[in-house]
């Protein structure tokens, strides 16, 4: 799959997945540099509390909406706590919603990253302001 459908194909599946379980803090798509052909999906969201079972909701999302062969193109599905330090600052310095900023040849949480496509990076809503 060429990369701008790939990750065309990420930002319909985010904002699906953002209207039926909620709000992403982050939801991106990196590629590292150790490895060059396959990509991270990185998701941070308050409603991720039992990363297993999300693991297994993602898995059978992408199957389900972009076909099980896309799966191919991830090395790895990475959950991280919204309120971590580097989910923090990353909202911070990156603002977009279901869009695609692309960034090119990055250290992100402390890895090298060639290649990125960021759909969505914003601060948690409180929940009490819903």
């Amino acid at each position: 799959m060429m990369v701008e459908a790939f990750t065309d194909a990420f930002r319909r599946l985010e904002s699906k997945i953002a209207e039926e379980r909620g709000d992403f803090a982050l939801f991106a798509l990196f590629l590292r540099e150790d490895l060059p052909d396959r990509w991270d999906l990185i998701v941070s969201a308050s409603w991720v509390t039992d990363r297993k079972a999300a693991l297994d909701y993602f898995i059978s999302k992408i199957q389900s909406e972009l076909g099980a062969s896309v799966l191919i193109d991830l090395s790895r599905i990475v959950f991280v706590d919204p309120q971590d330090q580097a989910v923090q600052n990353f909202n911070r310095a990156i603002h977009v919603e279901h869009g695609a900023v692309e960034v090119r040849d990055s250290t992100f949480f402390g890895l090298p990253v060639k290649h990125a496509f960021i759909i969505t990076s914003k601060r948690p809503t409180p929940l009490a302001a819903r």
